[in-house]
Order: structure tokens, then C-alpha cells, then sequence
């Protein structure tokens, strides 16, 4: 049986693919690996948030929360050249194939961590919050991160989600309608939404 992503320490024999992606203009080379979401290509749901995330109007730090191998924050921070973008995921080998991107195309604006959830950022707050939540791991835990996103972002902050509509969306907006007041339904697209909730 093979590991599951949300996984600390993956025991999937290692066997990397690369291949060259373009996001948001951008031609990008990433490397993957088993164990990792999302092994040979960037994910449908990814792209599509990429493509839709504008940058914060407020001053301050992007997080890529549940990184993976990195396309989603590698991209924010070639086009954001003047923010840090943090990437964070709960799986080591995972962040190491972040880092190994981010060096590949050249993102020097990036900085990692190994963080379940979002523990690793007691002390700090985000312009931005980006995720592709892990659905696997249950419902339970995806509602967890989005309340522990509330917490981590600034006054006008803005968490930006991309979920299934039949792995959770509805019950996602509500959730987050509940803790920020409101939430934007930013796109549909082939049953992915595109959540995006302002920070008071």
C-alpha cells in the first residue's frame, strides 16, 4: 500500500520525476517523487488557483500552506519577486523537493518548513494564505486549517482555498463564512472552487 501524502515521514521508495510546467507565465521545472501529491504533473485544482490569486493589497508575507513539491508558492514568488512566500507541509520529503525547486527556478524569495498544520507559526501573521488542502485527510482536519489560517493572517488578510465541490467545497464555505463573515466563490471550474475569505 502505498504512503499517504499527509504523511510526516513518507516510506514510498523514492523514484523522482521532473518535467517543465508554465504557471502564470512562467516556464518552470519541477521535480516530484512518490509519497508527494500530485506525482507527475501540476494538479488541475493547483493550476487553477494559481492562475486566479491576485497579490494581497496589504504589506506582508505569502504562506503556500500543504506545499507539496512547491508549484503553487514557486509560482507566487517568480511573480511576486518582492514578498517572501513561506512554504510549508506536514510531509519532510515533500518540503525537500520544495527547496529543490525553488533553487531550480531561481525563487530565492522562498523560505521552508516541516509544520503540521500550521504549529510552526504560532508567532506570525500572513498577507496571504494559499492552500490546496489535503482532502484525504478528512474533513475534520481540512476544517481545522482553515480556522488555524483565520488566526494566522493580518487585518485584511486573505486565505484563498481550491477544493472539490464533491470532496467538501460547500461545507468549506460555510465554514469559513463562519469564522470570517463572508466568503467569495472566486471561480467553478470542471467542480473546483476557488474560496477566497477577508480578514476583518
Amino acid at each position: 500500500m502505498s504512503d499517504h501524502y499527509y504523511t510526516n515521514q513518507p516510506n514510498s521508495e523514492s523514484a523522482p520525476a521532473t518535467w517543465q510546467f508554465s504557471l502564470k507565465g512562467q516556464e518552470l521545472v519541477f521535480t516530484s517523487d512518490s509519497g508527494v501529491f500530485s506525482k507527475k504533473e501540476v494538479d488541475f485544482g493547483s493550476r487553477v488557483l494559481i492562475d486566479v490569486f491576485r497579490e494581497p493589497e496589504i504589506e506582508g508575507d505569502i504562506l503556500d500552506l500543504g506545499c507539496g513539491y512547491g508549484p503553487i508558492g514557486i509560482s507566487f514568488a517568480k511573480t511576486y519577486e518582492k514578498r517572501s512566500v513561506v512554504m510549508s507541509d506536514v510531509n519532510e520529503r515533500a518540503v525537500a523537493l520544495a527547496r529543490q525547486n525553488a533553487k531550480a527556478n531561481g525563487a530565492d524569495n522562498t523560505s521552508f518548513y516541516v509544520s503540521d498544520r500550521l504549529t510552526a507559526f504560532s508567532d506570525r501573521k500572513f498577507a496571504a494564505i494559499a492552500t490546496n488542502p489535503p482532502i484525504r485527510a478528512g474533513k475534520k482536519l481540512v476544517h481545522q486549517l482553515l480556522e488555524e489560517s483565520y488566526h494566522a493572517l493580518l487585518p485584511q488578510g486573505e486565505l484563498w482555498v481550491v477544493i472539490q465541490k464533491k470532496q467538501g467545497a460547500p461545507s468549506a464555505q460555510e465554514k469559513l463564512n463562519q469564522l470570517f463573515g463572508s466568503c467569495e466563490i472566486v471561480k467553478k471550474d470542471k467542480g473546483y472552487y476557488i474560496l477566497l475569505a477577508k480578514k476583518d
